[in-house]
């Protein structure tokens, strides 16, 4: 049975469930610990982590960081931020900006090529952060895309009308400003990566001499072969595992809290090997946890 959950989204990025009702749902899935990661913000954390208090769940305040690296993008996961940091805020602030911006010169791109969508339309579906899974169910809902995926494959991804790049930070940059925050660092969906010219081993290695403490180990989408891959890498290299669904409600249907698509059934005993990591390094644990 799965126990635990480290990556999570809720309505403060691209779930579609409140940070409180995430929390309960994963109380109604038996899980122990969850960890609210939504994108570039931390907006949901004094509510996830009330919510938590109320329903006895363990709720780790984090957040899932967008990096751009020479192999493509990357995702950081920042496990146990504070619930309030004037320095980070005004990184992620800036962010939010970079966001807006690109959500903009997407619809604008859109528009250009016949489809009629504002952004004030997209803040009425998204009811908070607007990203791209927002502007593919508002082109679903105008009969554009046939459905979710549609809309990504043939309007939001690189080389389709639609897309507009992002400018995001880069990996040493996004691991140092998550350290500064006394965060333990987690690579996410290690799957993703495709290093052109260089190992998986080796781009880790560098991430790991930047400040990463862990891997993604278990997740939604990994093979078992993938699975056992990142596992004896972690292994090898002293880098602690993780596990998470990536769950973010309806917006990914099919992926359920701890359990991915069925097949996760991630231990609690990870929480408390990065509990011990955290002591062993001279760190406290927010007052979330």
């Amino acid at each position: 049975m799965a126990e635990i959950d480290l990556h999570t989204h809720s309505t403060a990025s691209d779930g579609t469930l409140r940070p409180a009702e995430l929390v309960a749902a994963a109380v109604r899935a038996g899980l122990k610990a969850i960890a609210l990661t939504d994108h570039d913000t931390v907006e949901g954390l004094p509510e996830a982590c009330a919510a938590g208090s109320e329903l006895g769940l363990e709720v780790i305040g984090g957040c899932e960081l967008s990096v751009e690296s020479e192999h493509g993008s990357m995702h950081l996961l920042g496990l146990w931020l504070p619930l309030r940091s004037p320095r980070l805020q005004a990184a992620l602030d800036r962010l939010t900006v970079l966001r807006r911006q690109r959500n903009e010169a997407i619809i604008g791109n859109l528009n250009r090529y016949g489809v009629q969508v504002t952004y004030d339309e997209l803040e009425a579906i998204a009811g908070g952060s607007v990203g791209r899974p927002h502007i593919a169910q508002l082109l679903v809902a105008k009969g554009v895309a046939v459905n979710f995926q549609d809309a990504f494959l043939n309007w939001l991804r690189p080389g389709t009308k639609g897309y507009a790049p992002k400018e995001k930070l880069l990996p040493r940059q996004g691991i140092e400003l998550l350290k500064d925050e006394n965060a333990t660092v987690v690579l996410a969906h290690p799957c993703t990566l495709r290093p052109q010219d260089r190992s998986l081993e080796d781009v880790v290695r560098e991430l790991k001499d930047w400040g990463l403490d862990g891997v993604e180990v278990f997740y939604s989408m990994h093979t078992q072969a993938q699975t056992n891959a990142f596992a004896d890498l972690c292994r090898r290299l002293d880098l602690l595992p993780s596990a998470g669904s990536d769950f973010h409600g309806d917006n990914k249907p099919g992926i359920a809290l701890g359990r991915g698509k069925g097949g996760l059934r991630p231990s609690y005993e990870l929480v408390r090997r990065m509990k011990e990591r955290r002591a062993a390094q001279g760190l406290s644990l927010p007052s979330c946890s």
